[in-house]
Order: C-alpha cells, then structure tokens, then sequence
C-alpha cells in the first residue's frame, strides 16, 4: 500500500481531520451531471433500478442539456459498466476490502476513478470534483479518504493498474474477471458458451465487446417500413437514420436523441421503437419460420415490456392471424398495451401467471405459434444493462431454469398440433439455453427441434456467422452487434 494511500485512510477516519480540510478548501462547484451520475448509481444500489430507464429520468428531473446529459451518460454508464476493475483498482490504491467501504463513498470514487482512467477529464477536476461531491452526498469526515484513494489511481495509468491487477490475481481468470469487469462465474459460463461452438478463443473479445456502449438500434415495423427513407446528419440536429445490420425490419441511428429520430419519422405511436436487432430476430424467427395462414392464432406468453409483441402484431396483421399477449406483471402489461397501439386491432393483452391455464384463453383453442421469451438471467444484455453483470449469482440459476422449464411445459400443452413454437433468451448460458431445449425435447417426444439457424439466417439481412453444429441460433455482440440472444424453434407433431 502506497504513503498516500494509508494517510488517506486515515485521514478519512479522523474526524479532526476531515472537518479541517473542509474548512479550509474552497468550495467547488459541482456539475449537475455528476450529480445525476450519483444519483443514478445510487438508484442502482438501493433501489435496485434499471440504468437504461433510470438514467433517462434522472436527466429530465434534472433538465439538463444535450451536453451534460451526455456526460451524465458516460459517467455513471461507464463507472456501471466498469465497477468490477474500478473496485480492484481502489481496492490496491486503498489497501482495504472495497467492502469495507461506505456505499456511498464507493460510487463516488467509482465515478472519480472513471474519469481518471478512462475519460479525458482533467486529473485535478476529477479529484477536486469527486471530493466535493464525497462532501454533499456522503460522509465529509470521509474527503480525505477520497482525495488520497483518487490521487494513489491518478499516479499510475490505466495499463499500469491493469497490469498490477494481473500480478496480484489469484489465477489467471480472476485476473480477466477483473481486468474486464465481469464476475468471473460471467467471464466462466460465456467461455462455456463460446466454447460449445468451437469459438472459444473469441472470449476477450466478447468480454470487450460488453463494455462498449451499443450503437442504438431501431425497429420500424412491417407494413410502414416503406414509408421510411434513410437520413443523414445535420447541422440542425438531425441525426442519421440507417437500414443496416443483421434485421431486415432494423436500423441504426448515428447518435443523438434517439426518441427525437423517430418522432421525425412522422409514424404512428409505436410504429418505430428503439429495440435491439437480436430482439427483432427472435420475433421474426417465429412469424416467418413458415407461410402465415389467415386465422391463425398466436400467444406471446412473456409479453413485457412489448417490443417482440408490437413486431409479432404488426407480422400477424399483415398476415391475418390474431395475437394474444399475456404478461404476468400487470405494470408490465400495460407498458404491453403502450407498445402495441399501433397493431392494438391485431393483438389482445392479458396479464396471468404463464403456467396457469388462464393465460391461454378460456376456450381452450391452441395456438399456431408461440412465443416462450422466458425470464433469464440476462447476461446477454451487458452492454446496455451493465448492472445486470453485479446483480446475478450463480445460485440465481436453478430457479430461473425451473421456472423456463414450467412455462415451456404450458406452452407446450397448448401448441396445436403442427404449431411452432419459439424459445427465446437473452442469455448464452448453457443452462438456459441448449440445456434447457434438450431437457425439453426428453419431457415431450412430440416436439420435434427445426433448423432455426436456416430460418434465421434466411431472415437476416446479409450473411450471418452462426458457429458450432447446434440447430439453434446464438447470437453475440461481438460477432453480430446484437445482444447475445438464443433462439430454438420446436414443432408439435401432428
């Protein structure tokens, strides 16, 4: 442990001290954007908030202009995205546990070494900044704790932390763990997945690819999108809108305010949405695996938020077939309802339990195609949700995978015979992903597992890359720029 290291800890547990420098330190002005910063990884803390809808929130609470909403984006998305090497960071330059830490002074030496290690921040204004913001939101005695930690971190670049990182892990996937912030039963069950396809040495690149914030991705839906042209950038604010990657419904905005893009669309609510491609995949897998027959009836059993449903109801309508909506969450229903506005003559919204008979209607009539968009662990989505990385626990998983187990069951027992039905994740986790299909297709003979990699690949806009010899599809965003979803197709015997 460095002098300044230990001379900030105990500086930061002196009460003497910390009032003293307080006193003596002019104050600082903080930028409303760390504060909205803070504000966020907090709301991640305690409340166990969502950054993606978070975030959005706290910056119009905070009415903040184009400029500081960006920063506010990069500070606490980028201090999310990167908490586990930053918390072995200012565990070395503290020469404590990161646990030993208050929470509160631990988010605001998150952001701090954030903007010393990766950002173009002055060295000075982001200690002098951090201490201030340690003042207003945490323990004040603490300042001095905060100003040394950051100041030990200041001294060496990132390379240099990375590398002591590297000298002081217990093995060498503790060391990547770190050095890339992923928990290491992550960094594990992704080279797993990897590794099942024959890919395995594109590991570090994945594990990169999760801290790269995505480019955003829109969907316009069928039976409008020829009413969409390509737009370039302008000085005005415009922001360029691009059909392009792997989803033939997708496309891709330059930058921006996304939301403001596609108002200027002048489409119908709901009609254009921001949506991964991935996400879009995996609902055109269902609707286009064969030819839609007018009357056919289709389930969307996990239907919240509604982004597959809205894209289900708009392939339905041109098609003549029916969708029902079912989301367990009542909340979630009606964000369902939200998103299918524009198809709302095409699909009806439920909210029950989707192993309950309830969910399927009373009539009891099965249904042509279903789609299973099971609760996962997530760990497809890291590079737009960055605190899901820290939120789940390798003993998270055998209930997640029951409970995938017991709706797929359900949905089953309503499948028509000759119907489709299409499991989906946004996970690559073995376990809830080819071990779940295969457990499956064991508890019920007259499934029969079609080719989705064919259907999916015929689908995409341009070639895909899809590796290893499974029937199924496993997307990655390092290899397609999408989130990491799977997607298996199971038809009923007749």
């Amino acid at each position: 442990m460095s002098r300044d290291a230990g001379n900030s800890r105990r500086s930061g547990s002196h009460r003497g001290a910390g009032r003293g420098a307080r006193d003596r330190a002019p104050r600082i002005e903080i930028s409303p954007a760390r504060l909205v910063a803070y504000d966020l990884l907090r709301d991640v803390d305690d409340r166990d908030a969502y950054a993606n809808l978070a975030l959005p929130a706290r910056i119009r609470e905070a009415h903040l202009d184009g400029r500081d909403a960006g920063l506010a984006t990069e500070l606490a998305a980028g201090a999310l995205r990167g908490r586990g090497r930053y918390d072995r960071i200012i565990e070395l330059a503290a020469g404590r546990p990161i646990g030993e830490i208050d929470g509160r002074t631990r988010n605001v030496l998150r952001l701090g070494a954030h903007q010393l290690l990766s950002m173009r921040t002055a060295a000075h204004a982001a200690v002098n900044e951090s201490v201030e913001l340690q003042r207003r939101v945490a323990n004040a005695n603490a300042a001095g704790f905060v100003n040394g930690v950051l100041r030990t971190i200041g001294r060496s670049t990132a390379a240099e932390w990375d590398d002591r990182i590297t000298a002081e892990a217990a093995s060498p996937d503790d060391a990547l763990a770190a050095r890339t912030s992923h928990p290491a039963w992550v960094l594990r069950a992704l080279r797993d997945a990897l590794r099942s396809e024959g890919r395995e040495t594109e590991l570090e690149a994945l594990l990169e690819a999760d801290n790269v914030p995505p480019r955003v991705s829109a969907v316009v839906l069928p039976g409008w999108h020829a009413d969409v042209r390509e737009s370039e950038s302008t000085s005005d604010g415009e922001v360029a809108l691009t059909a392009t990657g792997p989803s033939p419904t997708g496309w891709e905005l330059a930058g921006g305010d996304p939301l403001r893009a596609l108002a200027a669309l002048g489409l119908p609510d709901g009609v254009a949405r921001v949506q991964d491609q991935g996400s879009q995949l995996a609902a055109l897998a269902l609707t286009r695996v064969r030819p839609v027959a007018a009357g056919e009836r289709w389930l969307d059993l996990c239907a919240g938020p509604g982004g597959k449903t809205a894209l289900l109801g708009a392939e339905a309508r041109l098609g003549g077939a029916h969708v029902r909506a079912n989301e367990v969450s009542s909340h979630r229903a009606e964000l369902v309802r939200r998103a299918t506005e524009a198809v709302a003559d095409t699909v009806e919204v439920v909210s029950h339990d989707g192993r309950d008979d309830e969910a399927y209607g009373p009539r009891g009539v099965p249904y042509d195609r279903i789609l299973v968009d099971a609760p996962c662990s997530g760990l497809g989505a890291l590079r737009r949700r960055p605190e899901a990385r820290w939120r789940k626990q390798p003993t998270d998983l055998p209930s997640l995978t029951a409970l995938q187990g017991e709706l797929l069951d359900a949905a089953v027992a309503h499948l028509a015979p000759g119907g489709v039905l299409a499991y989906v994740t946004c996970s690559p986790h073995l376990a809830e992903t080819r071990v779940t299909v295969d457990r499956l297709l064991k508890r019920h003979p007259e499934l029969r597992e079609l080719d989705a990699r064919a259907v999916v690949s015929g689908v995409a806009r341009g070639e895909l890359d899809l590796a290893g010899s499974a029937r199924s599809v496993q997307l990655w965003p390092h290899r397609h720029g999408t989130d990491a979803m799977f997607i298996a197709l199971l038809e009923r015997g007749d």
